[in-house]
């Protein structure tokens, strides 16, 4: 009992100290452990694991909705989190019961792991290591995003994202372009899927008519 005592308090000091480094609003001890929604809420949920994991009945889920009731976000018990997660702001936050999220995996407010039905067994989706998921953005389904990839604020993904990929969009898709600094999702810099599609567009009809200018410059050419 007291080696789990002492592993609880080593993990929150390790939130408490991921906080500083990814929040640069933390400015005190006192104000990340009394305003912070989102250590809140992951201390409860890491009591709430444990009590599921050991198959006790209703409580983790009483008090993982008590938790919710005052931090605005909602994590099931079953859901596996890994160290030094943060949440960022935090309100609207939901994560499923079957939900892997690994290591260093940072998230902001309105995103949703989620399922997309009634299905039993893993239906929600895996987070790897040092993942950044943006404002708003849905995750949904038995799906894997991969090592140290970002997904763009708003984006709703259906599909499994590769390592090291930046996703955009609804439905969310993979864009080829470096979005993060020192770690940090640009959201601002984030390209729009839709307008790439129309500047590939563009530049294909500009090749088209140099194209028709040729054979009509070769077609009087013979003339």
């Amino acid at each position: 009992m007291i080696r789990l005592f002492k592993k609880a308090i080593s993990q929150i000091k390790e939130d408490i100290t991921t906080i500083y480094e990814k929040d640069p609003a933390a400015r005190n001890l006192a104000e990340v452990i009394f305003c912070y929604s989102g250590l809140h809420a992951l201390i409860c949920h890491r009591i709430c694991h444990k009590l599921n994991y050991w198959k006790i009945p209703f409580l983790p889920r009483l008090l993982s909705q008590i938790s919710r009731f005052f931090t605005g976000i909602e994590i099931h018990p079953g859901a596996t989190i890994g160290r030094r997660f943060f949440i960022d702001h935090g309100t609207g936050v939901v994560i499923g019961e079957t939900t892997v999220i690994g290591d260093d995996v940072l998230i902001y407010q309105g995103v949703t792991l989620g399922g997309t039905g009634k299905e039993a067994g893993k239906r929600h989706p895996t987070i790897c290591n040092d993942v950044v998921i943006g404002a708003g953005a849905k995750i949904l389904g038995n799906i894997m995003i991969g090592t140290g990839s970002r997904i763009g604020a708003g984006s709703v993904v259906i599909d499994s994202v590769p390592e090291h990929s930046t996703v955009v969009g609804i439905p969310g898709r993979v864009v080829q372009q470096k979005t993060v600094i020192n770690g940090q999702l640009q959201h601002n810099r984030i390209p729009d899927p839709v307008t790439c599609e129309l500047n590939r567009l563009k530049y294909e009809i500009l090749d088209l008519k140099n194209e028709i200018q040729e054979l009509k410059a070769k077609i009087n050419g013979d003339n």
